[in-house]
Protein backbone atom coordinates (compact mmCIF):
# COMPACT_ATOMS: atom_id res chain seq x y z
CA UNK A 1 0.00 0.00 0.00
CA UNK A 2 1.02 3.46 -0.45
CA UNK A 3 1.78 5.93 1.79
CA UNK A 4 0.29 3.84 4.46
CA UNK A 5 0.36 6.34 7.33
CA UNK A 6 -2.27 7.53 9.31
CA UNK A 7 -2.33 11.23 10.37
CA UNK A 8 -3.92 13.37 13.48
CA UNK A 9 -6.16 16.24 12.47
CA UNK A 10 -3.72 18.65 12.91
CA UNK A 11 -1.29 16.64 10.81
CA UNK A 12 -4.01 16.69 8.26
CA UNK A 13 -5.19 20.19 8.40
CA UNK A 14 -0.79 21.02 8.64
CA UNK A 15 -0.58 19.07 5.37
CA UNK A 16 -3.64 20.73 3.96
CA UNK A 17 -1.96 24.26 4.53
CA UNK A 18 0.83 23.39 2.48
CA UNK A 19 -0.76 22.16 -0.05
CA UNK A 20 -2.83 25.17 -0.59
CA UNK A 21 0.82 27.06 -0.31
CA UNK A 22 2.18 25.08 -3.24
CA UNK A 23 -1.11 25.89 -5.67
CA UNK A 24 -0.64 29.27 -4.45
CA UNK A 25 2.61 29.49 -5.76
CA UNK A 26 1.88 27.08 -9.14
CA UNK A 27 3.38 24.24 -8.34
CA UNK A 28 -0.27 22.24 -9.26
CA UNK A 29 1.95 18.58 -9.39
CA UNK A 30 3.72 18.86 -6.15
CA UNK A 31 0.19 19.76 -4.28
CA UNK A 32 -1.56 16.82 -5.61
CA UNK A 33 1.44 14.43 -4.75
CA UNK A 34 1.10 16.23 -1.00
CA UNK A 35 -2.51 15.92 -0.86
CA UNK A 36 -2.36 12.27 -2.16
CA UNK A 37 -0.65 11.50 1.58
CA UNK A 38 -3.76 13.15 3.48
CA UNK A 39 -5.52 9.35 3.98
CA UNK A 40 -8.68 9.15 2.15
CA UNK A 41 -11.88 8.96 4.42
CA UNK A 42 -12.37 5.27 4.23
CA UNK A 43 -15.92 5.56 3.37
CA UNK A 44 -14.54 7.15 0.18
CA UNK A 45 -12.40 4.66 -0.74
CA UNK A 46 -14.52 2.18 -0.71
CA UNK A 47 -17.16 3.91 -2.81
CA UNK A 48 -14.25 3.93 -5.46
CA UNK A 49 -13.51 0.10 -4.85
CA UNK A 50 -16.75 -0.34 -5.26
CA UNK A 51 -17.39 1.50 -8.35
CA UNK A 52 -13.82 1.60 -10.24
CA UNK A 53 -12.53 -1.18 -8.80
CA UNK A 54 -9.23 -2.05 -6.61
CA UNK A 55 -6.81 -1.31 -9.53
CA UNK A 56 -8.04 2.06 -10.28
CA UNK A 57 -8.12 3.16 -6.70
CA UNK A 58 -4.61 2.00 -6.17
CA UNK A 59 -3.78 3.93 -9.63
CA UNK A 60 -4.96 7.08 -8.37
CA UNK A 61 -2.34 7.10 -5.53
CA UNK A 62 -4.20 7.86 -2.25
CA UNK A 63 -2.91 6.93 1.18
CA UNK A 64 -5.22 4.08 2.20
CA UNK A 65 -4.24 3.82 5.56
CA UNK A 66 -7.40 4.47 7.31
CA UNK A 67 -9.43 2.35 4.90
CA UNK A 68 -7.06 -0.47 6.00
CA UNK A 69 -7.91 0.45 9.98
CA UNK A 70 -11.35 0.66 9.09
CA UNK A 71 -12.18 -2.37 6.80
CA UNK A 72 -8.79 -4.48 7.45
CA UNK A 73 -5.44 -4.79 5.80
CA UNK A 74 -6.75 -7.49 2.68
CA UNK A 75 -10.23 -5.45 2.01
CA UNK A 76 -9.12 -4.13 -1.79
CA UNK A 77 -8.56 -7.90 -2.61
CA UNK A 78 -12.04 -9.11 -1.20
Amino acid sequence: MQNNQTMTLHEKLQTGMKVIELEKQGKMEEAKKLSHQIPLAPYLAKFIKDHLGSEALLTMGWNLAEADVEYGSDWLSR
